[in-house]
């Protein structure tokens, strides 16, 4: 379904075995959407680490 090499390709066909309903689009969206957010979530982690380090 997804593009071999695609970080998200097994996350949202995972999504889409679970919910048969959803669109292949709206599944990679929601995916992505995910995945940018924690990634966010991530790099603020880091940067409060950081600047606690350096106090």
């Amino acid at each position: 379904m997804s593009k071999p090499g695609d970080p998200l390709a097994p996350w949202t066909d995972r999504l889409l075995r679970l919910g048969p309903g959803i669109a292949p689009e709206e599944a990679r969206r929601y995916v992505h959407d995910l995945y940018v957010q924690a990634q966010a979530d991530i790099d603020k982690e880091r940067a409060e680490a950081e600047f606690e380090r350096e106090e």
